[in-house]
C-alpha cells in the first residue's frame, strides 16, 4: 500500500505516492529523479547519501520519505542558483577535492551545513564535521582545504 505525500525538495513540491517503509533516499533517487544524493552503503556508514532537512544534514538512507513529509528538504542538485555553483561546489571542484566523485555530494551537503551553522569553523571543527563521511580515494587533505577556503568566500546576504 502506498502513502500520498507531499514533499519540499530544492524550493519545489512533489507529490508523490511511496510505500510506509521507502526511505527518502529511494524517494530522491527513484520516484523524484534527483540521483545527484548518492547510494552508498544504504546503513547509515558512509554519508554518502547527505541532504540537508530543516537546515540540518540527515543520512537520507535512515529516514522514511513520510518522516521528511513537510519538511525543507535541501539535495545536492538545489545548491547551484541561476546555473552558478555554491561556494561549496565552487571550492571543490577549483582545489581538487573530487576524485571519483561518488562521496562528493555527501562531502559538499555536510560541508554545506557546517557553513551555515558556523561560518568560520577552525579545522579541527571541519575534520569533527566530515568525520563520519567516507571517501576511499582521498586522504581528505584537499576536502579539508576545500571547506577552508569556501569558508573565507563572502555569501550575498
Amino acid at each position: 500500500m502506498k502513502l500520498p505525500i507531499r514533499l519540499q525538495v530544492n524550493g519545489q513540491a512533489y507529490d508523490i505516492f511511496a510505500a510506509p517503509h521507502w526511505t527518502l533516499l529511494d524517494v530522491l533517487r527513484n520516484e523524484i529523479g534527483l540521483t545527484g544524493t548518492k547510494k552508498g552503503c544504504d546503513t547509515g556508514e558512509c554519508c554518502a547519501c547527505t541532504v540537508i532537512v530543516e537546515g540540518r544534514a540527515v543520512l537520507s538512507c535512515l529516514i522514511l520519505a513520510t518522516q521528511a513529509q513537510g519538511k525543507e528538504i535541501l539535495t545536492i542538485e538545489g545548491l547551484a542558483r541561476a546555473g552558478k555553483l555554491d561556494r561549496v561546489q565552487d571550492a571543490f571542484v577549483k582545489y581538487g577535492a573530487i576524485q571519483c566523485g561518488f562521496c562528493t555530494p555527501g562531502m559538499i551537503m555536510t560541508a554545506y551545513a557546517l557553513l551555515e551553522k558556523n561560518p568560520h569553523p577552525a579545522e579541527q571543527e571541519i575534520k569533527r564535521a566530515l568525520s563520519g563521511n567516507m571517501c576511499r580515494c582521498t586522504g581528505y587533505v584537499k576536502i579539508i582545504e576545500a571547506v577552508q577556503k569556501a569558508a573565507q568566500v563572502e555569501v550575498p546576504a
